[in-house]
């Protein structure tokens, strides 16, 4: 694992819509090991390998994360903002924020009052960022409509593999799918691979749609970030019996190809990767959504990585579990020597 790489990408703003900055670190990444590296018009980065032959498998992991955008600025030079994607306002008031413009990093911190704290359905616009402008005027001269914000913070390591930072949801994913694809490659992987870090997934899904369109998978792998029932307040009977530090999850989901689930089982077995099982119903709520409903239609698969407190500014994953989706989906590449049947009749 290039932890170096992960860290990295976890210190990267990459708000939905905004992920250039980070999008050409993956590009040049990718240009290490892939045999053909593809890109599009929205910034999604596809890493390739074998690309001459006709089975196609799609890796998607998205490398957007949610955050605010600059959307008015009052005449006493406070920014007004709106959500990018599903944050959760109350976080927000007292705390310090990058907003990242055309020229760099601005810091701010975020409004604070006791009306705002009394509020228990506080919205996204009701929030303001304080920059230090003296006025509208000084604002509008380094901040543009549109420009968004992240929380200013940080990713630090924890006790037992633990990791803490922003924006693990689903940055974790895009650099798992990226390694995955490395160590197939290492490993004479045979059949054409198309591992993606896809834009867009925590606002308009637009990455997922083009990467799919153009590649045209046989079958996709979507990773992505799941809900754990390990801390106080998690019911689980809603989010299935699932623990930072347990392994990959795999979910039994109507959308989920049972098939594809099978083979990655399996692969979990040769590599001896522990993995928990979690049930949903409905949408899986990640790229495998519209990846799924691409062309003709794509089966597909989830693998998820644990992660506690998802959408704060200090979300909570583990290294192992990060380790464990690597090693199982470069498993799983490698066993495949063609494209599986995957008909029921």
């Amino acid at each position: 694992m290039n932890r170096d790489l992960l860290f990295d990408m976890l210190s990267t703003p990459s708000v939905s819509g905004r992920e250039v900055e980070l999008g050409k670190k993956l590009y040049g990444y990718a240009g290490t090991f892939a045999h053909r590296v593809d890109t599009d018009e929205i910034g999604d980065v596809i890493a390739v390998l074998n690309p001459e032959n006709p089975c196609r498998v799609l890796l998607s992991g998205h490398m957007d994360e949610i955050g605010l955008l600059v959307t008015a600025v009052t005449e006493e030079g406070f920014l007004r903002v709106n959500r990018a994607g599903g944050i959760f306002a109350p976080l927000y008031p007292g705390h310090k924020v990058r907003v990242m413009t055309r020229e760099g990093v601005l810091y701010g911190s975020v409004v604070h009052t006791r009306e705002l704290e009394k509020k228990a359905d506080l919205a996204a616009k009701e929030l303001t960022v304080d920059i230090g402008a003296l006025d509208k005027a000084d604002a509008l001269a380094h901040v543009a409509l549109g420009d968004t914000v992240v929380f200013d913070t940080d990713c630090r390591e924890l006790l037992n593999g633990r990791i803490s930072g922003r924006g693990m949801d689903n940055r974790t994913g895009a650099f798992i799918v990226l390694e995955a694809v490395k160590k197939a490659a290492a490993l004479g992987c045979k059949v054409g691979v198309y591992g993606a870090a896809t834009v867009g997934e925590e606002t308009t899904m637009n990455g997922a749609y083009f990467t799919a369109a153009r590649v045209k998978p046989a079958l996709a792998i979507a990773v992505d970030v799941t809900y754990t029932s390990d801390y106080p307040g998690m019911d689980m009977a809603a989010t299935g019996d699932v623990r930072v530090g347990g392994g990959p999850v795999l979910v039994n989901n109507p959308s989920c190809h049972r098939k594809l689930q099978e083979l990655l089982r399996q692969a979990a077995e040769e590599e001896d990767i522990p993995v928990q099982m979690e049930a949903a119903t409905g949408r899986t709520g990640t790229d495998g959504d519209v990846i799924h409903k691409t062309g003709e239609g794509v089966p597909f698969s989830l693998v998820s990585i644990p992660l506690r407190y998802m959408h704060t500014p200090a979300e909570v994953g583990c290294l192992s579990d990060i380790q464990g989706c690597i090693d199982l989906l470069a498993r799983f590449l490698c066993d495949l020597d063609g494209t599986p049947d995957l008909t029921w009749y």
